[in-house]
């Protein structure tokens, strides 16, 4: 038994597969299945029960898996305890974040970071804000940029990113060729809008006075896709003001402001208050923060 087998043996208990867990672990499914024997072997007793449809924990598994989960947390914290008695900032990070946070404003930090510090390992976790926030609280991640508020005793918040939503249109849109445009207006066109996420819950508000007219033509998953679709000339939508730079800079969508209702998307670093950080961690919030000030372009928001 040893702790690379423990690791397959946790991911095929929580994903419920062989295969998915050989994807997790870079191992192919007949490679994942030969460790799981090594261990059954080791352990003298059946750990997982495999049926066409599903792999389940027997009585036995459902004991080791608390133990092997406890074990690999503990050599986690070893590896992290001798990194941080080190003069180098090294070891993991594990990080959380949603799909646009880490698409439009990450990718400058985390290059600046690795810069600094070669030795360190960031793992993301993507997700929405309120999955971010169980894993969290849970110690299964290090730090987070989530959506404000955060309402957590548990959690410390330090606000980083702010940023306007605006109207996304076409420039053929006959909405383009104004800079205002009054909610009544956009509620007559095609609308897309996200699928889920804090984005939907602020524009299902938005637009409740006229939900009985209103036409949501498309809900898509990403921004990446609603602002392809917006490009296509499909609909309109809204979107935080940076994630668009790109599409407003190539001409193939402007962005109007709404004429008397403000909407702004603010994001927090989070982190747990009663837990010891590693170095690696304190100097990825340090960077964060240091970046927050000095940023000269207009702060930011996200959507989930």
């Amino acid at each position: 038994m040893d702790f690379d087998q423990l690791t397959t043996f946790v991911q095929v208990a929580k994903l419920g597969s062989f295969s998915r867990a050989g994807q997790k672990v870079f191992r192919s499914q007949s490679a994942v299945s030969a460790q799981i024997r090594q261990l059954e072997q080791a352990y003298g007793a059946r750990l997982l029960d495999r049926t066409a449809k599903s792999v389940q924990l027997t009585p036995a598994g459902e004991v080791l898996f608390e133990y092997a989960e406890r074990l690999l947390r503990l050599r986690d914290e070893s590896v992290q305890a001798v990194a941080d008695r080190s003069d180098r900032v090294q070891g993991p990070v594990v990080f959380g974040a949603n799909e646009a946070t880490c698409l439009y404003l990450l990718p400058d930090i985390f290059a600046e970071f690795q810069r600094r510090y070669p030795s360190v390992q960031i793992s993301i976790y993507r997700n929405f804000s309120h999955k971010i926030l169980q894993r969290l609280e849970d110690g299964s991640i290090d730090v987070g940029i989530v959506t404000l508020p955060v309402k957590s005793p548990n959690l410390r918040v330090h606000p980083v990113f702010r940023d306007r939503l605006m109207v996304m249109v076409h420039p053929k849109n006959p909405l383009a060729g104004r800079s205002r445009v009054p909610l009544a207006q956009v509620a007559e066109q095609p609308l897309i809008f996200p699928k889920t996420g804090y984005t939907r819950q602020v524009l299902d508000k938005l637009f409740r006075p006229y939900r009985s007219r209103i036409h949501v033509t498309m809900e898509l998953p990403s921004v990446g896709m609603i602002k392809r679709f917006v490009a296509a000339n499909a609909g309109v939508s809204f979107i935080s003001e940076r994630f668009a730079r790109d599409y407003v800079k190539a001409g193939e969508v402007k962005l109007l402001s709404l004429d008397g209702v403000d909407l702004w998307r603010e994001l927090g670093l989070v982190y747990r208050r009663d837990r010891s950080l590693p170095r690696a961690a304190q100097a990825l919030i340090s960077l964060i923060r240091e970046h927050r000030k000095t940023a000269s372009a207009p702060a930011d928001g996200s959507s989930d």
